[in-house]
């Protein structure tokens, strides 16, 4: 699941990235003023969305069992992770469109309805796995499948609950979809040199990260298996400083698109302050009840001792990662999607080299292999300082 899950998340982050370009457009216009073009951007952003989706769907279905059979080693395991993503990719299209809607609602600050939509897709994706994963209620028990199952029918739900707030909410009246008469080639060649960089950045660092999971599974399972439990522990402190990078890059090309440019170094040092602060309290009930939240994922004590050691050093990163992330997407938010992705290659082929002497080569400590993440984000928060600090994103025009 860790390796599948990871190997996933590269096409649904080409979505993000997609949204994200689109996000920095809408964020700019509405900024502006232009309701007219932010809807042009939204119109043909269904479109090119849905394109992307179909296409990284056929791309995945002939290449994942090539990937997981050259990588993995555990034959097992590369049964059961292309099985997985044969039924998950089916969810792209509508995950695509979701993160769309999700762009809209932030870049006009009403990223108050994004709640609505995680609670149904959770709550959806609960039920799910519980009937289909264990097999309750009449249902076949399924295992990996039905949680892909369940994943795919989560997604369909969050979109419909996105789509259903922008049309009750009535904002198809401001920003009406006309798909025959607002298709602009022109918006599609400006969103693609705005989003293309943040794709393969993005592409690049899901990449490093699935690299790192091949590595350890190279190591055993026990490792693997422990490796699965963080991810998780990564992603839920991680969602923190995520919400507050989303929000730093909109909010950026926001007050840019209002001529206050002189206002940037200090906005995006209020929001890495505030997201220090509230990942710090995340973070340190997470160490107190250390033991107590890997409980919840396993009941094989063995696993929870084994694990401990690395959740510490994954919780100390994301510290780290409150500032870096905070402070990348304020470079995002100026516009400057290609020198994002001249940062994320430099510092993904640091982690990477990182990577492969201490996991590959040395078969080290499961804690240093995770260590890992401190490299990442700290040649991350270096490079982004020293761009801000240049001044070169000034005076940038989307």
């Amino acid at each position: 699941m860790g390796i599948v899950g990871v190997f996933y998340m590269i096409p649904s982050m080409i979505g993000y990235g997609l949204s994200s370009g689109m996000q920095i457009l809408m964020s700019r216009r509405a900024g502006e003023g232009d309701k007219e073009m932010l809807s042009k951007i939204l119109t043909n952003g269904v479109m090119f969305t849905l394109f992307f989706a179909l296409a990284l769907m056929v791309v995945s279905l002939l290449f994942a069992p090539i990937i997981f059979g050259l990588s993995l080693k555990n034959i097992p395991h590369i049964i059961l992770s292309i099985n997985f993503i044969y039924i998950r990719v089916w969810g792209l299209p509508f995950l695509f469109l979701t993160q769309l809607f999700n762009a809209f609602f932030i870049s006009l600050s009403k990223s108050k309805y994004i709640i609505w939509g995680s609670v149904a897709t959770t709550i959806t994706n609960i039920i799910f796995d519980y009937l289909l994963v264990l097999g309750h209620g009449g249902f076949p028990k399924m295992g990996l499948q039905g949680a892909a199952i369940a994943s795919v029918i989560a997604e369909i739900v969050y979109f419909i609950t996105m789509v259903g707030i922008f049309y009750f909410q009535k904002m198809h009246w401001e920003y009406p979809l006309r798909f025959y008469t607002d298709f602009s080639i022109e918006i599609c060649k400006k969103t693609i040199r705005i989003a293309l960089p943040l794709i393969v950045q993005f592409m690049f660092s899901i990449g490093g990260w699935e690299v790192f999971f091949i590595f350890i599974e190279h190591l055993g399972n026990k490792e693997l298996a422990a490796s699965q439990i963080l991810r998780n522990t990564f992603g839920i402190v991680g969602m923190v400083t995520w919400a507050f990078a989303a929000t730093c890059s909109t909010m950026v090309s926001n007050v840019i698109g209002q001529g206050r440019q002189d206002e940037v170094i200090g906005l995006i040092k209020k929001i890495a302050k505030i997201s220090f602060i509230v990942t710090l309290i995340l973070n340190g009930t997470l160490l107190i009840f250390a033991r107590q939240f890997l409980s919840i994922y396993t009941a094989d004590t063995a696993l929870v001792d084994f694990a401990l050691p690395s959740l510490r050093v994954i919780v100390i990163a994301t510290v780290l990662m409150s500032f870096s992330s905070v402070t990348f997407n304020g470079v995002v938010g100026t516009g400057k999607t290609m020198v994002n992705l001249i940062m994320e290659v430099t510092c993904v082929c640091t982690y990477l080299l990182y990577c492969y002497f201490v996991i590959e080569k040395w078969k080290s400590p499961l804690y240093l292999c995770w260590g890992s993440e401190f490299v990442y984000w700290f040649s991350l928060i270096i490079v982004s300082t020293l761009y801000l600090k240049s001044g070169r994103w000034k005076n940038k025009h989307i």
